[in-house]
């Protein structure tokens, strides 16, 4: 058995979601200040967005979306058992995959990356090649793919109790 469930990961990441929403519109620099984002961004060589420095409506509409997603999360995390181990299964892997190809993307295709190389045509998919994006999506890669691994021990455990549970009412019989 797993020491934390998928539900309490889950409600952890819906809170930090909302949290990522408030400083959006409070103090975005706050974000780009943390010691987290600046070690990965670094040790990845990826720029620090300029534009985190002050709210702006592109971090509004950012923090709105953080708070939409945390607020479902939380929402669909009081499903019944059953009902919420067939949604965040087909969730979690889709938002791992999901996850692991924005992180991929923000480092391989940075400029002077591996992939993009040198060429320093401008695309508009560089803005997701910072640092605040890379590490915000390295730490959802992360959570996902231990949702994912917790879940899938929660279901083998959930078979084992039916189990039990439908011989138990044979034996009755």
């Amino acid at each position: 058995m797993a020491i934390i469930t998928a539900p309490a990961i889950i409600r952890a990441l819906s809170l930090f979601h909302l949290s990522l929403s408030y400083f959006l519109i409070a103090s975005p620099s706050t974000i780009v200040n943390q010691s987290l984002v600046f070690i990965l961004g670094a040790s990845m060589r990826l720029p620090t967005p300029p534009s985190f420095s002050i709210a702006s409506p592109s971090t509004a509409l950012s923090a709105l979306i953080l708070a939409l997603l945390g607020l479902t999360d939380l929402t669909a995390c009081s499903l019944p058992e059953e009902i919420s181990s067939y949604y965040w299964g087909s969730q979690a892997p889709i938002r791992c995959t999901f996850f692991f190809a924005l992180t991929g993307y923000a480092y391989a295709f940075k400029p002077e990356g591996p992939i993009r190389g040198a060429s320093q045509q401008v695309n508009p998919w560089d803005n997701l090649n910072t640092s605040v994006v890379f590490t915000w999506s390295f730490l959802e890669m992360i959570t996902w793919f231990w949702i994912f691994i917790t879940l899938r021990e929660e279901r083998r455990e959930l078979a084992v109790r039916k189990a039990e549970k439908k011989r138990a009412e044979e034996n009755m019989l």
